[in-house]
């Protein structure tokens, strides 16, 4: 019977290393790239309906609510065993009002039902139900328009206006003040408005969201795509 030389086993052992490190390295490389795909793209205005007709608007003043259809949710840049990787969870339960008076924008409050929060993992929604964001005592995210936003010259159907405004967002229990650079489009009977926030999450008590072998980073962006109609 031959017998094994030292040698032999130096080359299993080599070879078992390569073989981990290819499983360690390449395999989150595989899922992330082949079988997960690349993340949703961030939330934005569509592209504007060309079939739009001018001069068949409901007027802008007065009471607007969030339509059915609207968007909010995260965005977190995450490693796994040195791939990265965008996190993304989303929610349609988004409600809200607007209210537009003599050309500005004099109140508005959008509120997030963070327990409908879903991304494509699982794992990752229960720790962001859980010990990230606590929702069941802290169910809703919520920001509040606290100065009026002027609008001069109000847009044409069909055009976009950006604005910035300047609110508070209430997020796990804790209110900060915030300004959010808006893009608004004017439709016939509906104002598309989508932005995003930039979060530090130790400035909203929010635990570190690594959990595993998946760290992420200190702050990530809540986006949102939000539709108004007339009330």
């Amino acid at each position: 019977m031959a017998r094994w030389r030292p040698r032999h086993w130096r080359r299993w052992l080599i070879g078992g290393i390569v073989v981990v490190a290819a499983i360690v390295v390449g395999g989150p490389f595989l899922y992330f790239r082949v079988i997960e795909g690349p993340a949703p793209a961030r939330l934005h205005l569509p592209r504007a309906r060309s079939h739009t007709r001018p001069g068949a608007a409901v007027p802008v003043d007065g009471r607007w609510t969030v339509a059915p259809g609207s968007q909010a949710g995260y965005r977190v840049n995450e490693v796994l065993f040195g791939q990265s990787n965008t996190a993304v969870g989303r929610t349609q339960a988004v409600t809200g009002l607007m209210t537009i008076a003599a050309s500005q924008v004099t109140a508005a409050s959008i509120t997030v039902d963070l327990t409908k929060v879903t991304s494509d993992q699982s794992r990752r929604d229960d720790q962001f139900q859980g010990r990230i964001m606590h929702t069941s005592s802290y169910p809703t995210a919520v920001f509040s328009l606290t100065a009026p936003i002027p609008l001069g010259t109000i847009p044409p159907v069909g055009a976009t206006a950006s604005e910035r405004a300047a609110g508070t967002l209430q997020l796990r229990g804790t209110t900060h003040p915030v300004v959010v650079a808006l893009a608004a489009r004017r439709a016939s009977s509906t104002v598309e408005v989508s932005g995003s926030i930039p979060v530090t999450f130790s400035d909203w008590s929010i635990p570190n969201p690594s959990f595993g072998p998946a760290s992420t980073e200190d702050h990530g962006l809540i986006e949102f795509l939000v539709t108004f109609s007339k009330a």
